[in-house]
């Protein structure tokens, strides 16, 4: 099996990049993980061929299973993520794939609000959405030095997505704490 993630931010070392690279840490024995870092570079959709990170995108979509993605607690989604679900859902890119969606913030309804947003572009892009919010405190330590999930209760809440979005029953890691 092979996931593509995909962190709905800009910031090198924000939490949802952390987020998604410690859920990678999490897939079972087998699964190849590739985060795709061209967020950042991938302009507005418009007709046409389409530049070389809406391609790259959209190639690496279409050879993966699924999809990881983490997302902000903002109540309006980045734009390069929009412009990057409009890439795919204008390529079809998305269509019966499997999303597995994750969106945190430190408060209760902005996850929520995050994470509706976000499956109403998936869902219209064609694709199976799955995933949680995940309500945490910025305050509260939740990765190692070497970006582990060390907080008992969001490691298992992330396994839980895992789960829903891997086939094969969730095995612990080589790594596990």
């Amino acid at each position: 099996m092979k996931i593509i993630g995909i962190a709905a931010s800009l910031l090198a070392g924000s939490f949802i990049n952390k987020l998604l690279d410690a859920a990678g840490g999490e897939l079972p024995t087998g699964v190849d993980f590739a985060v795709w870092p061209g967020l950042g570079e991938i302009p507005p959709y418009e007709h046409g061929p389409g530049p070389v990170m809406a391609r790259e995108l959209i190639a690496l979509t279409a050879a993966s299973d699924a999809v990881l993605l983490t997302a902000p607690e903002h109540c309006l989604l980045p734009e390069e993520l929009t412009y990057a679900l409009d890439w795919m859902s204008a390529r079809d890119g998305l269509s019966g794939k499997h999303v597995a969606v994750m969106s945190a913030s430190a408060r209760a309804c902005g996850a929520m609000w995050a994470q509706a947003e976000l499956y109403k572009h998936l869902q219209a892009a064609g694709a199976v959405v799955m995933g949680t919010e995940l309500v945490i405190s910025p305050a509260w330590p939740h990765f190692d030095e070497a970006g582990h999930l060390i907080d008992h209760a969001l490691r298992a809440q992330v396994r839980g997505v895992i789960h829903q979005l891997c086939p094969s029953q969730v095995m612990e890691p080589v790594l596990s704490l």
